[in-house]
């Protein structure tokens, strides 16, 4: 085994002279003009489509943001017009990835709260939550659900640089039926819409069918349904079936026709089953799983992916009263909180597919990482709980060819930590570092 060094003392050794970028593998040898090329480098990174930490990486990116080789440091040099990004002696990371947040939803204001503020304070939150989570080290987030369409006009300003933030997928409206949880339910009926159902609100397969061409329409990159009741709803129960079997096969159907994948809101037994058998991609929350659940996820010809978020209970129980949250609410939480643990353990032990889902919103934004925690103490090894969030989410996104691991090819949303993950899975509690597309964004 070679002997350990300290990669900045190596680094000072290492000669920075010469025009042109050298080979970086042997499938890429090639030189390459360092004109609007990174390098970024640091004592080691973790492989997770391997399993393995690689040391000394030096992983060069182009001007477009994607990394376009991954060298030794110690055998590879590059010139001076190459900007180089030194991480020193931590260890690196993809971006993690988050397959349920609410951008637009702090997680202070609860229950009637929300009626003393002004419809577009909800899109200003968003931009505050959305630093917070690429802070947290999530370069990715998927949107599920926003009023206004919060989540796409946020999109469009981190895209064209008014806003700093996540890789946004968003979702525009969530789907579901009159008087579920995707509906409004906490108003008298003297204060609701008057011309129609509120946006993404359907009782019929062409009903729903046409709402996924809307959402789609003005922006939507994936569409989500709301096939149960809810906790934090009022006068619906988590197990309740809401949006039954053909309707959310109508809602899967149209979205894959159009290349969009689906994500159901699933907390109840019978809810879970018909959205796996209506041929929805992911499953949201999965509080109460049973073995037939699993055992359909698993034969499934078609790749199902559980998105359960068993981290945020903490918050609700100990924020939730002081925050405004109905106590109705909070019961909710209470009663279906260990269930869904222990089925997370059920599903981990039998092979499930499992993407990591925080819900934030429902807690603060940048406290999501706590997740890796829970997620190893009810049956996942540290890799799997970091795959969950990295390669793992990034098939579930569609999205494999661009995020979810250090590869060439896909973006360079790198992050960086002190100690070694896979041996203390809390180091992600706190990112260190944060590089988005090859640019630095947080730490150094």
């Amino acid at each position: 085994m070679q002997s350990r060094v300290k990669f900045g003392t190596f680094l000072r050794g290492i000669a920075f002279g010469g025009a042109a970028l050298l080979a970086v593998s042997a499938a890429t040898a090639q030189a390459q003009d360092g004109a609007g090329q990174t390098v970024i480098t640091a004592a080691r990174y973790i492989d997770v489509l391997s399993g393995r930490t690689v040391e000394f990486p030096a992983i060069f990116v182009g001007a477009d943001g994607r990394i376009t080789g991954i060298a030794d440091a110690r055998t590879v040099r590059w010139g001076s017009d190459v900007r180089h990004i030194d991480l020193g002696e931590r260890t690196l990371l993809p971006g993690l990835i988050d397959m349920h947040v609410h951008l637009d939803g702090p997680a202070d204001i609860g229950g009637y709260g929300a009626l003393g503020f002004t419809d577009s304070f909800w899109g200003m939150t968003a931009v505050k939550n959305a630093r917070d989570m690429l802070d947290a080290g999530f370069t990715t987030v998927r949107n599920l659900g926003s009023g206004n369409r919060n989540d796409i006009g946020l999109k469009q300003a981190i895209d064209a640089g008014y806003a700093v933030g996540p890789r946004i997928v968003p979702a525009g409206y969530a789907l579901g039926a009159t008087g579920g949880h995707c509906d409004s339910t906490y108003l008298p009926p003297s204060l609701e819409k008057k011309d129609g159902k509120e946006e993404g609100i359907g009782d019929s397969p062409d009903e729903l069918r046409y709402q996924v061409r809307r959402q789609r329409k003005y922006g939507a990159e994936v569409i989500k349904v709301c096939a149960t009741g809810g906790v934090f709803s009022r006068n619906t129960e988590p197990g309740q079936l809401q949006v039954p079997e053909n309707e959310l096969r109508a809602i899967a159907d149209e979205a894959h026709q159009w290349g969009v994948r689906v994500a159901a809101h699933a907390h109840g037994t019978s809810g879970i089953k018909a959205a796996i058998a209506a041929g929805i991609d992911t499953i949201e929350h999965v509080s109460l799983l049973d073995d037939e659940g699993i055992r359909m996820a698993l034969a499934r010809k078609q790749p199902v992916w559980f998105a359960m978020d068993i981290f945020n209970t903490e918050y609700t129980q100990s924020e939730g009263a002081r925050n405004g949250v109905l106590e109705d609410n909070l019961r909710k939480d209470r009663e279906i909180a260990q269930i869904q643990r222990d089925n997370f353990r059920k599903a981990v032990k039998a092979g499930v597919r499992i993407v990591f889902a925080s819900d934030a919103g429902v807690m603060p934004h940048g406290q999501v990482g706590g997740q890796f925690r829970v997620m190893v103490e009810y049956g996942m090894t540290p890799l799997q709980a970091i795959q969950a969030a990295t390669n793992v989410a990034a098939e579930a996104l569609d999205r494999d060819r661009d995020v979810g691991a250090i590869a060439v090819g896909r973006y360079a949303d790198i992050i960086a930590v002190d100690g070694d993950p896979l041996a203390n899975v809390r180091e992600l509690e706190s990112v260190d570092a944060v590089v988005k597309g090859g640019v630095l964004v947080k730490g150094g």
